[in-house]
């Protein structure tokens, strides 16, 4: 038996061929045969779901699983065909901001009580079950954490005669002014204005004092504060140019390469990309890490814990093993070093794997401020389809602050 991989379109060339050629079942019978359908797209990500599945298997030799790449772009459209249609798999990967449109359709299984009763709860915070958790029900099992982060050129900044990493927006600008260099085709920041940009056009907002989502709940835009952020990050490429040319368009592969390829000197992501980096450049010598700078109003970094679910009761007790799985030990350490995203398990955390790198200390330092992202009905859709557009437009000049800012508000109403 083989495992189905559908790659998505942004992954090419034969690493990642072979990353999921590797990911075949690991025994040809087995009691239970378990669906996984996952979104993973890198070769690290691929190793990492390899290890995490060879663990599983000499732990569980009576369940096989077979996993499948859905691409991100496709996937809530092929959940919703298979909860429509009844052809749903065992088990699926959810983040946190479309939970609400899965249960909304009904599509995950209610694993409250298998999640009170397992011995590992204990070590996952309260803050770890609120993206899969609705009205006292939980629906999946913290699998691990996107923690952001930032990296930076260390080398450029030693040349440079800069002291360390930025901790405060002004600091950020002065730096990335200072390792600008067109002529060098080197630019300061790595502004990730294409495909995936909306996230930080959010973050920006929240930083300056315009949360979508504010402490009580309310779902809205302060519209004076969300402009300035708006002015203030397009700005970056507008006005101050500190960020490539290619910027409007660039995706997390874009924003990657440019980095690892001596094009910018500072890029924001999350650890996922840690050992993407680490191949290409020397760990505590070309590059370091560093915590998000802390904007006017509020330092905001993001712990966006993606989670695994039953998507059906069939096999529910090996479906159960299987999530569960991941946040043990071991698993989450493995998961780790191929990858670098960080456990969502706190003991794990405190591994000494973890505690004697000192790259890994910015991630540690941003579970404790770290924010959740939002979560409502909707907003994967208007995020991406209204907040990414007319920032995009602002930055090729064809809209302003306010008028982007004025149509991210309408949209947002058109969610409630």
């Amino acid at each position: 038996m083989v495992a189905n991989i559908t790659r998505r379109s942004l992954m090419a060339g034969s690493a990642a061929l072979v990353a999921g050629a590797a990911l075949a079942p690991m025994r040809a019978f087995a009691a239970s045969n378990i669906n996984y359908w996952h979104h993973f797209t890198s070769q690290a990500e691929f190793a990492g779901l390899q290890a995490v599945m060879e663990a599983f298997a000499k732990a569980k030799p009576d369940i096989t699983i077979t996993q499948e790449n859905i691409p991100n772009p496709e996937f809530m459209a092929k959940f919703t065909a298979a909860v429509v249609s009844g052809s749903r798999p065992d088990t699926t990967m959810v983040t946190a901001e479309r939970l609400a449109d899965m249960l909304a359709m009904e599509g995950l299984v209610d694993i409250t009580a298998r999640v009170d009763g397992w011995s590992e709860k204990a070590h996952f915070p309260e803050d770890r079950w609120k993206g899969i958790s609705r009205e006292g029900k939980i629906y999946g099992v913290p699998a691990f954490a996107f923690v952001d982060w930032g990296y930076y050129r260390s080398d450029w900044f030693e040349e440079a005669g800069i002291a360390g990493p930025p901790t405060n927006y002004a600091e950020f600008v002065d730096i990335a002014k200072k390792l600008t260099d067109p002529a060098k085709g080197r630019f300061g920041f790595g502004m990730r204005g294409g495909a995936g940009g909306q996230k930080y056009v959010l973050d920006m907002m929240e930083s300056f004092g315009a949360p979508v989502v504010d402490a009580e709940g309310n779902i809205g835009l302060d519209r004076d504060k969300a402009i300035e952020a708006v002015k203030f990050y397009a700005g970056l490429f507008t006005t101050e140019k500190v960020v490539p040319p290619s910027a409007p368009g660039d995706g997390y592969r874009q924003i990657m390469e440019a980095f690892r390829t001596g094009q910018t000197a500072m890029v924001w992501h999350h650890t996922g990309s840690f050992q993407e980096i680490s191949a290409a450049l020397k760990p505590g010598v070309e590059f370091k890490t560093f915590a998000i700078p802390a904007g006017p109003a509020a330092r905001v970094a993001r712990l966006a814990y993606l989670y695994n679910a039953l998507m059906k009761e069939e096999n529910a007790d090996a479906s159960w093993d299987w999530i569960s799985y991941w946040g043990q030990s071991e698993p989450a350490i493995a998961f780790l070093e191929k990858t670098g995203y960080f456990p969502a398990n706190a003991a794990v955390v405190k591994d000494e794997r973890i505690t004697s790198n000192p790259l890994y200390a910015p991630a540690v330092e941003t579970l404790s401020f770290g924010r959740l992202p939002a979560n409502f009905v909707g907003i994967a859709g208007w995020s991406e389809h209204t907040v990414l557009a007319a920032f995009q437009k602002v930055l090729i000049g064809q809209m302003t602050a306010e008028d982007a800012v004025d149509e991210m508000i309408a949209g947002l109403e058109e969610t409630k």
